[in-house]
């Protein structure tokens, strides 16, 4: 693919899919100054692999293995900052705030999802955006009946701790 047609592709997957980034990124992060550091952090992840990606795999599933790998990374070396390539565009690392989120239901379902440990919030992240457990299943590396336990140990946990918190 040419330079040109190559950006232009690249930048209306982006724009198609930016919600879940902040999805993915907020559930990594407690603020969204770190929100938008790591969603520029996953933009470069993608462009730079972006001539690598198999055209057999749809665009969501991609984007999922390259922005957990990323956002587990950055939890991990949280200090490290990515300076973007030349070739890709300033304007594309531009975060518009206001596709963060503050509702009370959203901030507590979030608080949930940040106390799981990594695979659990990659697994709970995947599971709201209703993927298949066959889709979960490939872009983790585990097997649909592990996707399956995991999912319902998870929401056995929440509705525990919903029970607790309502009595």
């Amino acid at each position: 693919m040419n330079e040109p047609n190559q950006k232009q592709v690249f930048t209306e997957m982006l724009e198609s899919y930016k919600g879940l980034l902040y999805k993915i990124a907020r559930s990594y992060t407690n603020s969204p100054d770190d929100c938008q550091d790591l969603v520029q952090e996953i933009t470069i992840a993608l462009w730079r692999s972006f001539d690598k990606y198999d055209r057999k795999y749809q665009y969501s599933t991609w984007i999922y293995r390259i922005a957990l790998n990323v956002s587990i990374s950055h939890l991990r070396k949280e200090n490290r900052r990515i300076h973007p390539t030349a070739a890709l565009d300033e304007e594309l690392l531009l975060v518009p705030t206001d596709q963060i989120a503050t509702t009370t239901e959203i901030d507590f379902l979030y608080k949930l999802i940040g106390e799981l440990n990594q695979l659990d919030k990659a697994i709970i992240l995947l599971y709201l955006e209703e993927k298949p457990y066959r889709e979960m299943a490939a872009i983790l590396g585990l097997s649909e009946t592990n996707i399956a336990t995991k999912v319902n140990r998870i929401k056995e946990k929440w509705r525990l701790q919903l029970n607790a918190k309502n009595t």
